[in-house]
């Protein structure tokens, strides 16, 4: 297994990438690792499956650990929410050998991405404008993006 410290792509993307770049890779190693268990659940590789799908809920798990309760309090309720859904979701398929969890887990980490992919883009557009993501701007970005992601 190669880890970020023996990959010096990775591991040079993980240093220079912004914060919003950091919550994009996790929606991806987290869909990617849930996918990965899928193709081996379903090739009844229970072994390959079991640890590809607890990647995918430490990766999860990672995210929701993240989630500043300071900054906006109901917003983190509502994705501790989401990312329980999800983590439950990856559990239940890896102790049942069901793929239609993994299939519900990666469906809401999809949509997840999607919408924070559209912030990423807005505060990029804000920053390029000579605007800094902390003014008055940004919570308005994210609101007008369907704001629904880790801050």
């Amino acid at each position: 297994m190669t880890t970020t410290l023996d990959n010096p792509y990775l591991r040079d993307a993980v240093l220079t990438a912004t914060p919003e770049q950091l919550q994009l890779m996790l929606y991806d190693g987290s869909i990617r690792f849930a996918l990965q268990g899928r193709d081996a659940l379903m090739r009844k590789d229970f072994e390959t499956s079991f640890e590809r799908l607890t990647r995918a809920q430490n990766i999860v798990l990672e995210m929701q650990t993240g989630l500043n309760f300071e900054v906006n309090r109901q917003l983190c309720e509502r994705m501790a929410s989401i990312y329980n859904f999800v983590y439950r979701k990856l559990v239940d398929a890896n102790v049942n050998r069901d793929v239609a969890h993994i299939d519900d887990a990666v469906k809401v980490l999809r949509i997840e991405r999607e919408t924070w992919q559209l912030l990423v883009d807005k505060v990029g557009r804000l920053r390029e404008s000579g605007e800094s993501p902390t003014d008055q701007a940004a919570p308005q970005a994210a609101e007008s993006a369907g704001f629904s992601a880790q801050v």
